[in-house]
């Protein structure tokens, strides 16, 4: 049981998508480790490094020089996309999100606008309206574009929307942008240090004033220091 609840008051809740709204943990390790094995390198090195972020910078980061970065991505959205269908939706995430006004809510992924449809709709979660995705800036997490694109389209300040998030280069990108950050499973770090904490969205409410304005309860489980 949740051991205490957190109640916020926001414009718009921007939510990461792998390991925050869906689970896709098994075909993307599948994916990545398909990948080390032909770059010769260590899979644990390699999936420690690339969730959260954006493949074609971790490709760029991680093979050998002369590698055709544009063919691997598609090489592994390819992938991902044929075996959608395998991803679960996190605890509570279908229900909640479908409590959310659709003008009030954008997912915000390092992953393709294809790969991030199909995942969505693999796991059962009602996608919004907005969808910012790996193809819509330069710079992916941690820099704060994406964050702070969603918030421009949604026509909200940074001050009054919350990111969910679960992975360190999206938490990162979240308090780059100015945002509050609510940090969705185990991932600590000094970038999480004093940031509310959960691991479903079980317990999770959404109420919508008059004026738009979300009160979000949050089922906390751990308190951060």
């Amino acid at each position: 049981m949740p051991a205490e609840t957190l109640t916020l008051s926001a414009r718009a809740l921007l939510f990461d998508m792998d390991g925050t709204l869906v689970d896709s943990t098994e075909v993307v390790e599948a994916a990545w480790r398909g990948m080390a094995q032909r770059f010769a390198l260590d899979p644990r090195l390699l999936l420690a490094a690339i969730h959260g972020v954006r493949a074609e910078d971790s490709i760029r980061r991680w093979a050998p020089p002369g590698t055709d970065v544009a063919a691997v991505v598609d090489e592994l959205a390819a992938f991902e996309i044929e075996n959608a269908d395998s991803t679960l939706p996190v605890p509570g995430a279908a229900d909640f999100v479908r409590s959310i006004p659709l003008s009030a809510h954008a997912l915000v992924t390092s992953a393709t606008r294809a790969l991030a449809v199909a995942r969505m709709r693999g796991a059962g979660i009602r996608l919004p309206q907005l969808l910012v995705t790996a193809e819509d800036v330069s710079r992916g997490k941690p820099a704060p574009d994406v964050y702070l694109l969603a918030a421009e389209r949604l026509g909200v300040s940074p001050a009054d929307a919350v990111v969910f998030e679960d992975a360190e280069a999206g938490i990162q990108a979240g308090l780059a942008a100015g945002m509050r950050v609510v940090v969705m499973g185990a991932h600590s770090s000094p970038a999480t240090v004093g940031l509310p904490r959960i691991t479903s969205y079980s317990s999770a409410a959404v109420v919508t004033a008059a004026d738009g304005t979300l009160r979000v309860t949050l089922p906390l489980t751990v308190s951060n220091p």
